[in-house]
């Protein structure tokens, strides 16, 4: 679980990093795309807000989430809504290429990303790994530059983090969102359960 402490982000038994402060713009209100897996008239919703440069984010996402999506997510039970919350600059690069991979490839793009991050997230350029992973997407070096390089999409992003920790009080990643109560870190899908059940019971 990545936890946040001034200027520091803390990757707990795994590493320390060092990152400047992410800052909004001033001139940018918009914001990303809500991001739905899942019916989205399901009984029940989980919030993930996850840090793609986050390793138990992408421990999640590789080991638990092909589970709750068999269980849960597929029958229709559960609706999950990603969320970002960058912890650096690198993972706020990740997050912008993400959403301009486009609706339809959003949450594909999210497993590439989660797969591969020991790769990306620690290489001498990060950016420019992102850029590779992007191009095997199907996008141009002049549409992730412009991506890039697109303030309302980052301000969106940042806003966004802003308010999960304003809304929820989130300072670590992964955090989830279910009915209401803030559950950090992961867990496997037999937890989740255990959160799960009892709602759906409810509905």
């Amino acid at each position: 679980m990545l936890r946040l402490s001034g200027g520091l982000v803390v990757v707990v038994g795994l590493w320390t990093l060092l990152w400047s402060p992410l800052v909004l713009s001033e001139s940018s209100a918009a914001e990303p795309q809500e991001q739905i897996l899942g019916d989205p008239d399901a009984p029940v919703t989980i919030i993930e807000y996850a840090s793609l440069t986050c390793p138990h984010c992408a421990q999640f996402h590789t080991d638990v989430l092909p589970e709750l999506k068999a269980r849960y997510i597929a029958p229709g039970k559960v609706r999950l809504i990603y969320r970002d919350f960058p912890l650096d600059q690198t993972a706020l690069a990740a997050a912008a290429l993400a959403h301009c991979a486009g609706p339809e490839r959003y949450f594909s793009m999210l497993d590439v990303l989660f797969e591969t991050q020991s790769n990306w997230a620690g290489d001498d350029d990060p950016i420019a790994a992102l850029k590779q992973l992007g191009k095997l997407g199907g996008m141009t070096e002049e549409e992730m530059a412009a991506c890039l390089a697109d303030e309302e999409l980052t301000d969106g992003i940042l806003r966004e983090r802003l308010a999960g920790q304003n809304e929820h009080d989130i300072g670590s990643t992964p955090t989830f969102i279910i009915d209401g109560k803030a559950y950090p870190g992961s867990r496997d899908v037999e937890e989740f359960g255990k959160l799960i059940d009892p709602l759906l019971d409810q509905s």
